[in-house]
């Protein structure tokens, strides 16, 4: 993964669907030349980006890299199935962790409602978070051992089916001043970004990224949903993404993905992923990293550890 100290420069942006603000900041960012565009988050529906590409003055290229590994699987079949095991084994950690996680969640909130005295209350809250960043540490520990058995064993970007989507996407790159990263799965999304070792193509382009996207780009991924339409909601760790925002925890849509209100819960999560900062993107909003520093926000939320949400 790429050096977020000296990376390139990153966008970070609200959901475009309703609210597009992604040509007004990539005309603010002064991007010359083309823009690369990333829709693998869409899956089949990778292709359908002519709103986006209208957007953005007809200045988009789509790196296609869903499709591409698509195509990579079928061209490569020992390569396929030995992709498909690993992915089924990050499946079973992510199942494993799940099912800790919901113990560990389930304790920390008895805790929290139980009576405790006061001289005792913080140590014991503190313990309870404790035991979920552990679990969180743990699991992302679980998945970056076995992504890396999995490149030891297979040199995915040695090989050749891989190398030449690689010589390609260096070719498009060529005039890209920037990449565009947009939403939809982002397991998908990651796993596709990875695969053709993306991060190590952008050289110094800048990168505006949003939803699952802007998801994808940080250190780790974190699911979350505090209102899902069935189940109880609980926020867990993904796995590491591409690392090129370090220290920060995005939420997206946190309009209909956060009780922004429920103070304990803000509290929880901003001390359970500290240090990092935890920085809700709600729509029309944006933050801009470099050199691994947030260094402007407009309209961003960030959750604190005293419980509260201030602007970021």
């Amino acid at each position: 993964m790429s050096d977020p100290t000296t990376g390139p420069t990153a966008v970070l942006l609200g959901a475009q669907r309703f609210e597009p603000t992604l040509a007004a900041a990539v005309s603010e960012s002064g991007v010359k030349g083309r823009i690369a565009v990333v829709t693998a988050g869409w899956q089949e529906r990778e292709d359908e980006d002519d709103e986006l590409t209208k957007h953005l003055d007809d200045r988009t290229v789509n790196l296609m890299l869903y499709r591409r590994g698509e195509q990579l699987f079928r061209e490569d079949r020992e390569f396929a199935r030995a992709h498909k095991e690993r992915q089924a084994i990050l499946r079973s950690l992510q199942d494993v962790y799940r099912l800790r996680l919901d113990h560990a969640l389930e304790a920390e909130q008895e805790v929290r409602a139980s009576k405790q005295p006061e001289s005792i209350r913080e140590e014991v809250e503190q313990a309870c978070i404790d035991a979920i960043r552990d679990l969180d540490a743990w699991h992302l520990y679980q998945c970056a051992r076995v992504r890396a058995e999995f490149n030891e064993k297979w040199q995915p970007l040695m090989r050749e089916s891989i190398a030449r989507h690689r010589g390609e996407l260096i070719e498009e790159l060529s005039d890209c001043g920037a990449i565009a990263i947009a939403g939809g799965h982002v397991a998908v999304l990651v796993n596709r970004l990875l695969l053709f070792g993306l991060e190590s193509l952008l050289g110094q382009r800048t990168i505006f990224a949003w939803s699952a996207g802007a998801m994808a780009v940080s250190q780790r991924v974190v699911l979350f949903h505090d209102n899902p339409p069935q189940g109880r909601g609980a926020s867990e760790v993904l796995d590491a993404g591409l690392g090129l925002v370090p220290n920060v925890v995005v939420f997206p849509e946190p309009e209909t993905r956060l009780k922004l209100d429920d103070l304990p819960h803000v509290h929880l999560m901003a001390r359970r992923f500290a240090p990092s900062k935890c920085v809700a993107l709600p729509a029309r909003s944006s933050v801009i990293v470099k050199d691994g520093r947030v260094v402007r926000s407009n309209g961003a939320i960030h959750l604190t550890h005293a419980g509260d949400t201030l602007p970021s």
